[in-house]
């Protein structure tokens, strides 16, 4: 772990322990909140941590990466109920000056029996970070984006593919089930915007704008690649809310 890897791990589990010191790696007179229920400022992380209910919050961070100035940690929350996030920092001299955050309701286990967090956590392939990165930026944009369906199986050995949204099956199979049943459903979800791409080995994140079922949506999806093929996927899905209730002015994305 870099050492502002562990920094934001720390700095997540305060949120459970309520431990200061960790809050110290924020920068006080410089911190830029996108989420768009906390106001800005080390001000407002403070009040949202005062607003939980005393000795509710659990934080266990599963998977941690840095790509630049930037630190991923993908976590299993109870942050006003179950949840689970994936949280961006960006350091600046040393210190936290940015956050962006996507958080989901637990959900699952899924038709292939998996968690939302569930899986490998081991970083393998630094060698292949660029490369990765590549291969998910092409594949969002080809398939998820545009929605250039032919393009889709060249993106996957076969059926071998394992899928931890708590709504879909295992493999191309159960991604075609599932998609099937959404539009049966009258459900539709596109992405129009591929905002951020960040990654380090064989993991990469993407985060992307878009509507799913016609209203404004964060989707933030995390894969693993192995072979030059992707090889297991965890997302979550956050709905935007309508700019007349945001508590801060920076949006949800900004990068």
């Amino acid at each position: 772990m870099t050492m502002q890897e562990k920094q934001v791990v720390d700095l997540l589990k305060a949120i459970e322990t309520g431990a200061a010191e960790p809050v110290g790696v924020i920068n006080p007179g410089k911190y830029t909140q996108h989420n768009l229920g906390a106001a800005d400022g080390l001000k407002g992380f403070g009040e949202l941590l005062a607003a939980l209910p005393k000795g509710s919050a659990k934080a266990n961070t599963v998977r941690v990466f840095q790509d630049g100035d930037l630190v991923v940690a993908h976590t299993d929350y109870n942050f006003f109920g179950p949840k689970v996030g994936f949280d961006i920092f960006r350091f600046e001299n040393g210190k936290i000056v940015e956050h962006w955050d996507n958080l989901q309701e637990t959900a699952g286990p899924n038709p292939g029996g998996h968690t939302m967090v569930d899986g490998p956590t081991e970083i393998k392939d630094l060698d292949k970070t660029d490369a990765n990165k590549k291969l998910v930026a092409a594949f969002v944009d080809d398939i998820l984006v545009n929605g250039r369906m032919e393009k889709l199986a060249g993106y996957f050995d076969g059926d071998n593919y394992t899928q931890h949204n708590p709504q879909i099956g295992d493999g191309l199979s159960g991604l075609g089930a599932a998609l099937k049943a959404m539009a049966e459903a009258g459900i539709t979800m596109k992405y129009d915007t591929m905002h951020k791409v960040l990654g380090k080995g064989d993991f990469v994140l993407t985060v992307s704008e878009g509507k799913l079922a016609g209203k404004p949506t964060s989707f933030y999806d995390l894969f693993r690649i192995e072979n030059g093929k992707i090889a297991e996927h965890w997302d979550t899905i956050e709905a935007i809310p309508a700019k007349a209730d945001w508590k801060n002015q920076n949006g949800k994305f900004g990068f």
